[in-house]
């Protein structure tokens, strides 16, 4: 699937600066919105594919680091690119920890702030593959019946089919041919994978809990 063209959100209260990177991002290939403020930015939709923030650290109606605290709150992953023409050490600290991509003072060179939002949109991608493959992995699991998810959690505890089948009451052919069906079904091409895979989906721990509950063990989300 093709990505969609990288956005950046520019969120400043002075108009100048707003166009002026309007300009400079549209020119290299980037979709950009501005916004006079944080409160103006929050309503917009979110783009698709892998998107920043620029964000001025000074704005009348709110503060910028304020303004990151609260996207945090909300859940929102959006990386951070600061400008500021008032910084001190402190705010640029509390940026940084707080996960901003990069502190950057005005005026600033033109290729800093580009290195600083390739560097922003290259985190959104990657958080994005990472989203995808989670939830692809969690569709493969959805097509496992019941006693296959209970086979793939006793293989993810390292049992043998022997001992699978002692611990559920069936012969260790049948649990072959459950486990067969768990990797096919899982697309695991070995053991290892499915341990893997299983680890993602924190089935072991849902198999510990479900055996001391006596219950069918689920993948926790």
């Amino acid at each position: 699937m093709e990505e969609q063209r990288p956005a950046v959100y520019v969120i400043d209260d002075d108009p100048s600066v707003r166009e002026g990177l309007d300009s400079l991002l549209r020119s290299i290939g980037y979709e950009t919105r501005g916004f006079a403020s944080p409160r103006d930015f929050l309503p917009h939709p979110r783009s698709e594919g892998p998107a920043c923030i620029v964000l001025d650290v000074r704005m009348p109606d709110a503060s910028g680091l304020d303004f990151q605290d609260a996207l945090a709150r909300r859940g929102h992953s959006i990386p951070i690119v600061f400008l500021t023409g008032h910084g001190d050490v402190p705010m640029s600290v509390r940026a940084m920890k707080a996960g901003a991509v990069e502190f950057l003072l005005k005026p600033f060179r033109e290729q800093d702030l580009l290195d600083a939002i390739r560097q922003a949109l290259e985190i959104d991608r990657a958080r994005l593959r990472k989203e995808a493959a989670a939830a692809d992995l969690h569709e493969r699991f959805s097509t496992l019946t019941p006693r296959e998810r209970e086979v793939m959690a006793l293989v993810a505890r390292g049992l043998l089919n022997k001992q699978i089948a002692a611990e559920i009451g069936l012969s260790e052919i049948t649990v072959k041919v459950h486990r067969g069906q768990v990797m096919r079904k899982m697309r695991a091409d070995s053991v290892a994978d499915l341990i893997r895979m299983a680890d993602g989906l924190k089935i072991a721990e849902a198999a510990d809990e479900s055996k001391a509950n006596g219950t069918t063990p689920r993948m926790r989300t």
